[in-house]
């Protein structure tokens, strides 16, 4: 593996089809002095695809209160169709900019996840479903050894359980771990909002102690999920992590966006 450090990317499903040529301006004139890593999300294009996906049934909650979209097989061939689509934008973008750009799909040896959950609400009762999802165990960097400058992997995070079955995972603590797995000094979290706010605040700087106690306390739905991945990347041993939705330098450079750190 390269010992150039990666910057490690996540681009929300919904935010991907907003960036602007500047944001992609910008990422690749990053990518030409760093490694990256792109993981992306897809729940827009995936809502936009079948009509059901946007249903309140679509979406399962679990005895801890954690949400989860309610995925089946066709769920999974869907998210890889549209994922493909995704891919080959992306990879366009970044090809015309210089960056030579990779596809990797995480269930394809990259991405293993654990054991899913099968109790879930419904019409206030707890039920046994099976549901196609599973929480990330480990990563294996080795697809993702040739990290230098001038170069992307892209990585669709879809994972695979101990039992063979392609499942599906959180985009953002999918980030987090790949992060983790190869070393990144940087994850970015690139989402449509610009900070995180607390008591209606923009928080600029905050400690990953501070951040944890927010999570559980008052984070609500996909900011939630950011901060337990933003969590988790700095206990694998990542520098920091920046969210927002500014381009990639800025967030860096912490002229906007919340940066969150150990200390």
């Amino acid at each position: 593996m390269s010992a150039a450090a990666p910057t490690v990317v996540k681009l929300g499903g919904s935010t991907l089809h907003a960036m602007s040529e500047a944001w992609w301006d910008d990422l690749a004139e990053h990518g030409r002095d760093h490694p990256l890593v792109l993981v992306h999300g897809w729940s827009k294009p995936l809502r936009e695809l079948r009509p059901e996906y946007s249903e309140p049934s679509a979406i399962l909650r679990d005895r801890y209160g954690n949400q989860s979209r309610w995925t089946t097989p066709q769920v999974i061939a869907d998210i890889k169709r549209v994922s493909a689509e995704l891919a080959e934008q992306v990879i366009g973008l970044l090809e015309a900019r210089g960056i030579g750009t990779e596809r990797l799909v995480g269930s394809d040896g990259l991405v293993s996840a654990g054991e899913g959950e099968r109790w879930w609400w419904q019409d206030k009762q707890l039920v046994e479903r099976e549901n196609l999802v599973g929480p990330i165990t480990g990563v294996d960097p080795g697809p993702l050894a040739d990290l230098r400058p001038g170069r992307c992997h892209l990585v669709t995070p879809l994972a695979r359980n101990a039992a063979g079955q392609e499942v599906n995972t959180d985009a953002d603590r999918a980030a987090a771990a790949v992060a983790g797995a190869t070393g990144a000094a940087d994850l970015v979290l690139v989402t449509d909002v610009t900070h995180l706010l607390i008591d209606g605040e923009p928080v600029h700087r905050i400690t990953a102690e501070a951040a944890a106690e927010f999570r559980d306390r008052g984070a609500k739905g996909g900011m939630r999920k950011k901060l337990r991945a933003a969590g988790e990347a700095l206990d694998r041993g990542v520098g920091q992590v920046v969210i927002g939705s500014a381009p990639v330098t800025e967030l860096l450079a912490a002229r906007t966006g919340t940066v969150i750190t150990r200390t």
